[in-house]
């Protein structure tokens, strides 16, 4: 079948495919996007190259983590997923600190003084997708697995999808959602490219032990070579990601252990004592990518296929938890309103709307990643005076919170 997107058939007028929505990717945000369409009644196959591998609590704690904010969290409950999660291995954090190497100047975000129990959870990356894969079944999301599409057709009232090396010679949706990440190959065949930068830099992550507890916090220090974060771990240990220039980067993987526990402690400025102990390490490219349109032909996308951002924020997941939730209003919505939920309108409705608010996300944590990498004196001394300024001003400091925790 060809890969050529757009094409229409008079044959497609005669009957309407038997699923309404076909989701490619079945990770976090793939996997959450099929249950949550699922659970609003449409018939919905998840199709994912590889099943993930059962989470178990026996195992070490997945070297990805998440920060999930209190948004994600309401839909995770709302899916009934988040009750297991919690209650397996998530750690909750309710104040945050942020400061700057060069200038000293620091912000500190509480849950208590926003009105708030918590600012979020961390959470592996492999529970929340495994707890979620999980529920699909009883959801009664169709699962293929393994399969890859390898192109798709574009009728008159359907996808129809063509499988490779798959049982299913092929299956036809109303719409079909791409999620398969930011290499996104549905992406391509959609003809739909990405505007962005390569930071030329790598997030070096590890789970380390301290010398103190990290009293539910998470803490971050900014140096002149990439944010360092410590996320609090429910085991009492804390999750790293450093951000480096890629040279740097190849330096400290290639540390043996008792350098580069000295290397990070001299990094995190040893606010958490010294860094006792360290699992493997690994490392991750960064980059920024934005697709230039989120939709085409019955068509949309979601998830890392839409947009990648820099891990300084800790807000790529719950972008695309956001993208679910909305996909899943306008899909509703033109259910309700007796529309076809795979319109040109209602596709439009849900890429206006994520698109934009990525898009402002996105570039606001590009902006801060490149006002962190000033080097010129005048630059850093007024750096350090509007991080005084922000963390005085409660409303701006409060708004700030509130939109990273999607409210």
């Amino acid at each position: 079948m060809s890969t050529v997107m757009g094409m229409r058939s008079e044959s497609s007028r005669r009957r309407g495919p038997a699923w309404d929505v076909a989701v490619v990717g079945g990770g976090m945000v793939g996997a959450a996007t099929a249950l949550a369409l699922a659970r609003a009644g449409f018939a919905t196959a998840l199709l994912e190259a590889r099943e993930p591998a059962a989470w178990s609590p026996q195992d070490e704690v997945d070297l990805r983590v998440v920060g999930l904010a209190p948004s994600s969290v309401a839909l995770l409950h709302d899916l009934g997923v988040w009750t297991s999660i919690r209650d397996s291995r998530a750690s909750a954090y309710a104040r945050m600190h942020v400061w700057d190497a060069a200038t000293g100047a620091a912000i500190d975000f509480d849950a208590a003084s926003e009105g708030r129990d918590l600012l979020g959870y961390i959470v592996e990356n492999s529970l929340v997708q495994w707890r979620l894969w999980q529920a699909l079944d009883a959801a009664g999301v169709r699962r293929l697995c393994p399969a890859q599409v390898s192109g798709y057709e574009v009728h008159d009232d359907r996808v129809q999808l063509a499988l490779a090396s798959a049982e299913t010679d092929a299956l036809a949706a109303r719409l079909l959602v791409a999620a398969d990440g930011a290499g996104s190959p549905l992406r391509t065949m959609a003809g739909i490219g990405t505007r962005g930068r390569d930071y030329a830099q790598r997030g070096v992550v590890a789970h380390v032990s301290t010398e103190r507890p990290h009293e539910g916090t998470a803490w971050q220090r900014f140096l002149d070579t990439g944010p360092l974060a410590l996320l609090p771990l429910a085991d009492g240990r804390s999750s790293i990601v450093w951000s480096l220039p890629e040279l740097e980067a190849q330096r400290v993987m290639a540390l043996d252990e008792r350098a580069f526990l000295d290397a990070l402690g001299v990094a995190s400025d040893f606010r958490l004592g010294r860094i006792t102990g360290s699992t493997a390490r690994a490392a991750f490219p960064l980059k920024l990518q934005l697709a230039q349109h989120y939709q085409a032909e019955r068509f949309v996308l979601l998830g890392d296929a839409a947009h990648a951002v820099h891990p300084l924020a800790g807000q790529g997941v719950n972008l695309g938890l956001r993208d679910v939730v909305e996909l899943r209003d306008s899909l509703v919505a033109a259910h309700d309103a007796g529309h076809d939920i795979a319109a040109a309108h209602v596709l439009r409705r849900y890429a206006r709307r994520r698109r934009s608010a990525d898009t402002i996300d996105a570039l606001g944590f590009d902006t801060l990643a490149r006002i962190y990498g000033w080097r010129a004196p005048p630059l850093v001394a007024a750096r350090g005076l509007g991080v005084r300024l922000v963390d005085r001003l409660s409303p701006l400091k409060r708004r700030l919170a509130d939109h990273a925790a999607g409210l």
